[in-house]
């Protein structure tokens, strides 16, 4: 069981940055064979999610969105904090080091509580993923927060690249999230149930009546 955090930096709070730096753009500009190119596409279009390469600057690994929340929590509250992280298509993608695609589902295959893992898609060498624009949209005067006719919202950046070498979490760092993210789920789970004891012992058919 892993109960164990791999001895990494520490940082001292979760980041709000909404925005990629100039040098953050540096860095995903360098997934690319071509990063001059990349730049020209972000110039001529800001606020239009764009498609990287994994694999060689970073692998991405690429979970439902409540867990992946509940692993981006943990490690920032118990943990070293993470790489940059985003939000597309109502999936949440956590940039980790190269080759943690390889290695996280060999590891979390030994895992007890792989069985509480939601399915992960693990890109690396040979993928590309959809990362959403340096800049989110300007809500247009008058809407509410909850009304996002353009979808822009299912594509942002929770924690943005803001340094040309970020800090990125290599497997062992996320199969210890992964794994306190689904015992984490389960123990809600539990709570749940024993508030409710008597609707959960109750027939179906009363149920339904």
């Amino acid at each position: 069981m892993t109960d164990w955090l791999p001895e990494t930096p520490r940082n001292p709070a979760f980041p709000t940055a909404a925005y990629v730096t100039l040098a953050g753009a540096d860095w995903l500009a360098s997934s690319s064979p071509h990063p001059g190119s990349v730049h020209t596409l972000w110039a001529e279009r800001p606020t239009a999610p764009s498609v990287l390469p994994c694999g060689a600057v970073f692998d991405v690994i690429n979970a439902p969105a409540l867990f992946g929340r509940r692993m981006v929590d943990r490690l920032w509250s118990a943990g070293p904090g993470s790489g940059p992280v985003a939000v597309h298509r109502g999936r949440l993608l956590l940039f980790a080091a190269p080759g943690t695609a390889q290695r996280l589902p060999a590891l979390l295959a030994w895992e007890e509580w792989a069985a509480a893992v939601p399915p992960l898609l693990c890109h690396g060498g040979g993928d590309a993923v959809t990362v959403p624009p340096l800049h989110p949209r300007p809500r247009t005067p008058g809407t509410a927060a909850g009304d996002d006719p353009a979808g822009t919202a299912a594509s942002r950046w929770l924690v943005a690249p803001d340094v040309r070498d970020p800090w990125l979490p290599g497997p062992d760092v996320l199969l210890w999230a992964c794994v306190g993210a689904a015992r984490g789920t389960l123990e809600a789970d539990r709570e749940g149930a024993r508030a409710h004891p008597e609707s959960a012992a109750q027939p179906l058919d009363a149920a339904v009546t």
